[in-house]
């Protein structure tokens, strides 16, 4: 019995992929899988048991990375799996930032009791006017997931397109329009955009990336829509440009004092994924990657250990070793195997920052012997028996 634990309220369209074998009510003390959203885990002590975490989501700034890696503990997250939901919330903020639809329907809700409310409104509504999205010119940052289909959407619209993405695959530049203009300079969207949306990862290297300097060069009156993280943007430099005038309007999806009840800043209470659809996707995604971890060893969309896929094992044993990414690992392993006399049949290695990962085929059943052997290898973290 495969025992699971819900950190957070999953989907069943993603449960409901369990087989029978896999206990769903287990405590996270036993739990050798978590399904987790947003839940802080940082401050949880995990089991000896635990060898996965599965984030129904993008981000994982919730979930300690660095201590998982070290004890050998896989953290999966679902790219992709929300950014149609995100991508219909980007433009919404920037419709919403555009027209003022919200004080005019606030206006309207306001003046309810007027019996003549149909006369008064178009006398009201040049109060609310605004200007419209064809024509104008929108820098992306970020051409992931989200960010493309955010780009593909608004030369749709009828908007000039301008991308920023310097980590940009070729596979993923095959789904962006060619309409979209590629620059190699984040500082060219900054000068020449009306409108700037932000999707990239909350790095040491992007935190704070939209702050000063990049206010100093921006076109009077942009609009920035902010659906990532908060701290992509310097937020009391925002202030500063929104009372100067450079900052028309400030879309954000991360309510924090700073921002929160500020004018001309539309705040929501982190709403990007909260689709049903979303959370349905997210879901099936971290089940599906989980049960091919625990069932095959097979690693997809790991944030702290490398892509492995070796298929369904057809050998009678597997094993996998997670190590440090140091010379001399693999060596030792594969002599270990041989003074067992055991046959590795096929094997892979893969390595990703300090880590690595290493999935072993053998001709015979794994022993309690053979694993203790690898455990005391210098440098391994740990090991598992997959079958």
């Amino acid at each position: 019995m495969i025992n699971i634990h819900c950190l957070n309220n999953i989907s069943e369209s993603g449960l409901s992929r369990l087989p029978d074998n896999y206990n769903k009510e287990a405590s996270f003390e036993e739990a050798q899988a978590v399904l987790v959203r947003s839940a802080k885990m940082h401050d949880m002590e995990f089991g000896e048991e635990l060898l996965a975490i599965a984030r129904a989501g993008a981000g994982v700034n919730n979930i300690p990375l660095e201590r998982c890696a070290e004890e050998g503990i896989v953290v999966f997250n679902t790219p992709g799996a929300n950014a149609n939901a995100v991508k219909e919330q980007v433009l919404a903020g920037m419709l919403l930032a555009s027209r003022d639809l919200m004080g005019g329907a606030q206006w309207v809700k306001d003046n309810a009791s007027d019996e003549d409310i149909a006369k008064s409104a178009e006398k009201a509504k040049k109060a609310f006017a605004g200007q419209e999205l064809k024509g104008k010119k929108l820098g992306v940052i970020g051409l992931g997931a989200i960010g493309r289909l955010v780009a593909n959407a608004c030369v749709e619209l009828g908007m000039d397109v301008m991308g920023y993405d310097p980590y940009l695959s070729v596979s993923a530049a095959w789904n962006i329009s060619r309409k979209v203009k590629n620059t190699p300079n984040v500082d060219d969207i900054y000068r020449e955009c009306d409108y700037i949306t932000i999707h990239v990862p909350a790095l040491d290297s992007t935190k704070g990336m939209v702050g000063k300097d990049a206010f100093s060069v921006m076109k009077p009156g942009v609009i920035i829509i902010n659906c990532s993280r908060d701290v992509l943007v310097d937020e009391d430099e925002l202030l500063k440009a929104i009372e100067e005038g450079t900052v028309a309007k400030y879309v954000t999806d991360f309510a924090n004092p700073t921002v929160a009840g500020k004018d001309h800043i539309i705040c929501f209470p982190h709403l990007g994924a909260s689709t049903m659809e979303a959370e349905e996707n997210c879901a099936v995604m971290a089940v599906e990657q989980l049960r091919d971890y625990i069932e095959n060893g097979n690693i997809r969309n790991s944030v702290n250990f490398p892509a492995c896929d070796m298929g369904e094992c057809q050998s009678q044993g597997r094993i996998a070793v997670f190590h440090k990414n140091v010379p001399n690992v693999i060596s030792k392993i594969t002599a270990t195997m041989g003074d067992a006399n055991v046959n590795i049949s096929d094997m892979t290695n893969k390595s990703k920052d300090n880590s690595a990962y290493t999935l072993l085929d053998i001709d015979a059943p794994a022993d309690d012997a053979i694993v203790e052997k690898l455990k005391g290898i210098d440098g391994v973290l740990k090991v598992r028996v997959v079958k």
